[in-house]
Formats: C-alpha cells, structure tokens, sequence
C-alpha cells in the first residue's frame, strides 16, 4: 500500500506507486499510525534534493517527525509552492534570494518568503489561483484548464500526472490562464531557472498529442 505522501500541482497530498525526482516536507503532518491528518503545519514548504551528502533516512513517517513528500519534478514541487531548501539545495536558494530581492525588496530572509508563498498558494484553506496571460508564462509553470493542472512548457501544455506527463495540447496563442503556480515563483522561472533538481520529469519529451477537453 503506497504511502499518502506524493503531493500534486495543486498542493494535494494522494497516494501513489510512482516515484518523484524531487524530496521535501512541510512539517509533521501525520498521527503515530502514519496517516494524513492535515495538509501542512508550518508555513516552511520546502523542495530538497533526493540525495545529499549520503545522508540516510530512517523509517518514512515516523512519529513526531515531518512528512516526507515526493513531487514529480521541481515544476510540481514550484507549482504546489514549495520552495528550494536552503540546506542541500543552497545554489538554488541564494538565486531565489536574488530573484525574490528585485521582486519584493522590502522582503529579507526565509521567514517573510515563505510568509509571501503562504499567502499566493492559499485563500484561507482553499488553494489560491491568479489570473495570467498565456503568452507571458515560462517554461516551467502551470495553469488550470478544466479543473486539471497542465504545465506550461514550449508551445505545449502537458498534462499532469503522478507517473508522468502523458497528453500534450496546444498552448493557446493569446487569452487569461488560471495560473497555479505563485506569481512569485513564476518570476524566478522567467528568469531562466536551472535548479539542482529536475525541473520537468523526462516523459515531458514523449507526451503524445491531445486536446485540452478532458
């Protein structure tokens, strides 16, 4: 029985059998049993690397300890509004220091990003969505189209799914997306992010061609 710790574009937390390319947590979000009680305890929502330093980990899950979560690549991880670890992701947190200081100069530190983030991936307990043009989203960031997270990537959309990305649609030339991932990490994916991580799992090139209709 697969474990309820991969996490969706949408920051939802399901279980499946596939493995993800990128690590993180949000606190302990499980009872001593290992079951889901709540979608997150703090507002530190971090994307770590799979490996570091040949560190190795116990037991998933264990009591009183964080959740640990797998995401499909780091444009899931983005997307969910996790953001890179400052530990064993270092390189990537110093460029998102630099990217969020020309966005929001009167921020300092991981406290008041990750304060930021809290408020552009939720509304109260609901995820929080933002209007966006299609034309101006990087590669990298994904919209909802008929309740379904697609990412942006190319002239494509490519729709998710734990496994893998398996349908790619065209991207619409002009028109208001309903953006998911934060605005504010979509500007750190405008700015040509190339992380420690995956940024799109491989089969987002072998996706076969579809239509947007569900």
């Amino acid at each position: 029985m697969p474990l309820q710790n991969r996490v969706t574009p949408l920051g939802e937390l399901i279980a499946d059998p596939a493995r993800g390319l990128v690590y993180g947590n949000r606190g302990c979000l499980h009872d001593a049993g290992g079951r889901i009680r709540r979608d997150f305890a703090v507002r530190r929502w971090i994307a770590c690397r799979l490996e570091f330093r040949g560190w190795q980990r116990g037991p998933k899950m264990q009591p009183g300890r964080f959740t640990e979560l797998f995401f499909l690549d780091d444009a899931t991880a983005l997307a969910a509004g996790h953001r890179p670890c400052a530990l064993c992701r270092r390189e990537d947190y110093n460029r998102l220091l630099e990217v969020w200081g020309r966005l929001h100069p009167g921020d300092h530190g991981a406290d008041e990003i990750d304060l930021r983030l809290h408020h552009q991936r939720l509304d109260g307990r609901e995820r929080r969505l933002h209007a966006a043009a299609y034309d101006e989203l990087p590669d990298g960031a994904y919209v909802m189209i008929e309740g379904a997270p697609w990412l942006v990537w190319g002239d494509g959309l490519l729709r998710w799914s734990a496994s893998g990305y398996h349908r790619r649609a065209p991207r619409p030339p002009r028109g208001q997306a309903q953006l998911l991932t934060p605005p504010s990490l979509v500007a750190l994916l405008r700015d040509g992010w190339q992380g420690l991580v995956p940024l799109a799992h491989p089969s987002h090139r072998s996706a076969g061609c579809g239509t947007l209709s569900r």
